[in-house]
């Protein structure tokens, strides 16, 4: 399998000392130029690291499976012995469905289940009534080769969610996974789910990463998943390839064929989920399934694309009190345009504005709040103190007449009208804590689609600079989902919630990362992060507040950045809603090289091993 993970402390020593150099040159430049090369470093740095990784192969899928997701012989011999030491082997009954399809491709997925290393299995088979004649000649040949290929009786008329449920009548296994019959399983699949199994005898559901198999048989559109992530199974089947459920759930949640208009494999994956806990869901950061690739078969198009999300907004009667934070300083033309927006663009009737002026000096400005006082909607109040982000909204929403706070930034301004609607109604739901907006730079890239946590570091924005339209890696730049936090450029929560967990943390973070402090307060006290697309802004990132690089700033954000590390290393390094097997960087989502998963099999066998995922 993969080769071992290359250490990376050589290099350190010499990156350090180069970076304490270019440090010092950039110390002695004065500030407007030091913010000039700021600029240019955020604008086009990413360019030179994506540049390096294509020269390198990094992004490469082919070759990353050959370096790190392809077995070799200690492999396989691994695998057995650990097999063998499993505290518990569950039966697996594999669900066929068999409808019209090329032989060779039958034969193949066949053939991949009878290769698993894992032998504590069973295929059960179902023909389709559309299923073509050498079908049923296929599989009588597997049929009689393994006794452990069980075939359903005779061809029923029906679809392939009928010839689901048939394979699973005759299903004797603790645990069943469906498996279309054109696709492929590699050797270690069930391996690694019974070992998942074993390790967490809770497990209701255990679902997999997966790739898709090109017209030669190619890997390739790898898709690496979150871990359990509602709000996005909401919209995308994200746990049917490969997933494996206990048996005696599928049965109790009706089978396949009561999918109620959606997908079967989907609709049975809600019902399932939704009669589980969280902690009964686990997610293995491996591809153990091929999926192939043909017209009609992409379950990750978005379904509707957030049509549960759209009709839960319009069922927001009445639409409870929104009141909209935006602090301010001496920046009247984008203040403006923010309100403007919110007064003229926004369909949504009941909210107050609070714009909070933060010792602005500036003549325009002055007279633009004056203006802006004059709508009944709008309060204007002055919070002079020196600038903390933190304590401003702190203040601000102790002001606040609203049910649920939106704190916004002044350099934002409304795209979709129905956007605070969209925030509001994620807002309203108890299990939500606070919810984020997708924000998009001028030109039409994308600023914020939610934050992911970074190994090392802190945070950074998902899908940056992706185009608006780019459904991003699974689809996920488009769809509702769960993060770990999203940014307070445009925040929404509950007042409630907010108190309850004592707003923004004003002491060690007045400036950068008290939103992403924020959300991961929330989340350790139970509740989800959700994002919306559907909310849609513009934002003219830290136009008014400058860049954190420069000297006068950098010793903050070095101090706020200790405090993020210090306070939550552990949440950081391992993003549940990121996948290891990737890296974020300003510009893309990349293959990680090498990947920050553990393989099992490989472990110290002295106490129990890590587990795969969550």
């Amino acid at each position: 399998m993969p080769e071992e993970i290359p250490a990376r402390a050589r290099n350190l020593g010499w990156r350090r000392r180069v970076k304490t150099a270019l440090g010092g040159m950039f110390d002695r430049l004065p500030s407007p130029l030091q913010a000039v090369v700021a600029r240019a470093y955020q604008n086009h740095f990413d360019l030179v690291l994506r540049l390096r990784r294509r020269l390198r192969g990094e992004n490469s899928y082919r070759r990353w499976t050959r370096r790190y997701d392809t077995l070799n012989g200690a492999d396989i011999a691994a695998i057995r012995d650990d097999i063998e030491r499993l505290a518990a082997r569950p039966l697996i009954s594999v669900l066929m469905p068999v409808g019209d399809l090329p032989e060779s491709h039958l034969r193949a997925a066949l053939g991949s289940v009878l290769a698993q290393l894992y032998p504590h299995w069973e295929l059960c088979i179902a023909e389709a009534g559309a299923a073509a004649p050498q079908v049923a000649r296929v599989v009588a040949e597997y049929a009689a080769r393994d006794p452990r290929v069980r075939v359903a009786g005779r061809p029923e008329p029906g679809d392939i969610a009928g010839a689901a449920d048939r394979a699973l009548a005759i299903a004797g296994g603790e645990f069943a996974a469906l498996m279309d019959a054109a696709d492929i399983l590699p050797q270690h699949a069930l391996y690694l789910v019974a070992r998942e199994i074993a390790r967490h005898p809770e497990a209701g559901l255990v679902y997999s990463d997966e790739d898709r198999l090109d017209r030669r048989g190619q890997r390739c559109e790898p898709y690496f998943k979150s871990d359990w992530n509602p709000d996005l199974l909401a919209s995308q089947d994200m746990v049917s390839h490969l997933g494996v459920y206990r048996t005696a759930l599928v049965r109790g949640a009706g089978g396949f064929a009561s999918a109620g208009g959606l997908d079967a494999a989907h609709g049975l994956a809600l019902r399932v989920t939704r009669a589980i806990p969280p902690a009964a869901i686990r997610h293995i950061p491996h591809v153990l399934y091929h999926r192939r690739k043909a017209p009609g078969r992409d379950e990750r198009k978005p379904l509707a694309v957030a049509a549960a999300q759209r009709a839960m907004a319009d069922r927001l009667d009445p639409e409870p009190r929104v009141s909209i934070i935006v602090p301010t300083r001496d920046n009247a033309a984008m203040l403006a345009r923010c309100v403007d927006g919110l007064l003229d663009r926004t369909r949504y009737a009941n909210f107050e504005v609070l714009v909070i002026d933060n010792q602005s000096a500036d003549p325009a400005t002055l007279a633009c709040l004056r203006q802006l006082a004059e709508d009944r909607r709008v309060r204007v109040l002055v919070y002079d103190h020196p600038f903390n982000f933190s304590a401003i909204n702190n203040w601000a929403a102790a002001q606040a007449s609203g049910d649920i706070l939106v704190f916004l930034n002044d350099d934002t301004d409304v795209i979709a009208p129905d956007w605070l609607r969209h925030m509001a109604a994620n807002a309203m739901r108890p299990e939500i804590g606070a919810v984020g907006a997708k924000l998009l730079y001028p030109g039409g890239r994308v600023q914020h689609a939610g934050v992911i946590l970074q190994p090392g570091g802190v945070a950074d924005h998902f899908h940056h600079g992706y185009a608006a339209a780019d459904p991003g890696h699974g689809g996920r730049a488009a769809l509702p989902q769960n993060l770990s936090a999203v940014t307070a450029a445009c925040l929404a929560m509950r007042r409630t919630v907010f108190g309850e967990i004592g707003g923004f943390d004003a002491e060690h973070l007045p400036v950068a990362f008290n939103d992403v402090d924020l959300c991961l307060r929330l989340r350790a006290r139970g509740y989800l992060v959700a994002w919306t697309p559907l909310a849609l802004l513009y934002h003219h990132e830290s136009a008014s507040r400058g860049s954190d690089l420069v000297t006068e700033r950098r010793g903050r954000f070095r101090a706020e950045t200790g405090t993020m590390r210090a306070r939550w290393h552990a949440v950081l390094d391992r993003d549940p809603y990121f996948n290891p097997n990737l890296v974020l960087t300003r510009r893309s989502v990349a293959l990680a090289n090498p990947p920050r998963i553990s393989y099992p099999w490989r472990m110290p066998q002295s106490g129990p091993a890590p587990s795969c995922g969550r």
